[in-house]
């Protein structure tokens, strides 16, 4: 493991192996090494999970059901980034294990690849962030009825959108680079997820890259702060999570 932040401030000390960021194959690198882990805790079976309430990952320890706290500048960030995608892992889980019944199959691979990226993403922040990662988030998907496309794609389109706008807005907190540059391989990610699942559902038309959610005036994804992605989530997310210690945004 390389050192790529070291300050004053022990928190913010976190030790990640540049190799593994050398190139976008990163995730998928970890994306069987995931799957493997997901199957061994039963994650992948459909009787573990519910569509009433599922855990992100391993089972929450009772001492630690309380707030969480995701903690202070570019560590809390990258939990808050964390949090998100334990909570896209747990639903993508969901879906695959207990698909809507007009779901073909071309349907199905693009959710299972999806899927698989998200619990990639997870498991490589889990691993890196180490004894600084928050612990696992509890959920609850009883508004999504999992057995209709409807409303699993906009679900999932809506998880999306929120994720990307959440990394562009929270980027500029970041303080070191290098962890700019993991945001930036995962906003990438991020963004192509949403298009896709929007072209599921208006296939043929401009709805993958709509106005409702790329600026016309400037091409651009808009920008969330943590609160306002938080907000997004905050029903779906059982664990009382806090993002009271996270840096401003600049004005």
């Amino acid at each position: 493991m390389t050192k790529i932040f070291k300050s004053d401030d022990e928190e913010n000390n976190l030790e990640i192996n540049i190799e593994k960021l050398s190139s976008r194959r990163t995730f998928l690198k970890f994306s069987s090494a995931a799957a493997l882990t997901a199957v061994a805790f039963g994650a992948l079976n459909p009787e573990s999970l519910s569509a009433k309430t599922a855990f992100l990952g391993l089972p929450i320890d009772d001492d630690k059901s309380g707030v969480v706290d995701v903690g202070k500048g570019d560590i809390g960030v990258l939990n808050f980034v964390y949090a998100n995608e334990q909570l896209e892992a747990a639903f993508y889980t969901q879906v695959i294990a207990t698909p809507y019944s007009a779901m073909n199959s071309a349907e199905r691979a693009i959710l299972t690849d999806i899927r698989d990226n998200e619990v990639a993403h997870r498991e490589f922040f889990r691993a890196q962030l180490g004894k600084k990662a928050i612990p696992n988030l509890q959920v609850n998907f009883t508004s999504v009825n999992f057995n209709s496309r409807e409303s699993v794609l906009q679900t999932a389109m809506m998880f999306e959108d929120n994720g990307t706008a959440a990394l562009n807005g929270g980027g500029q907190l970041l303080k070191n680079p290098l962890f700019l540059l993991i945001a930036g391989k995962l906003v990438s990610v991020e963004a192509r997820h949403a298009a896709t699942l929007r072209d599921l559902l208006r296939p043929m038309s401009a709805f993958f890259s709509g106005d409702d959610i790329t600026d016309p005036a400037t091409g651009l994804d808009p920008a969330r702060t943590p609160a306002q992605a938080l907000a997004v989530i905050k029903p779906y997310v059982v664990t009382p999570v806090s993002i009271a210690r996270l840096p401003q945004p600049k004005a």
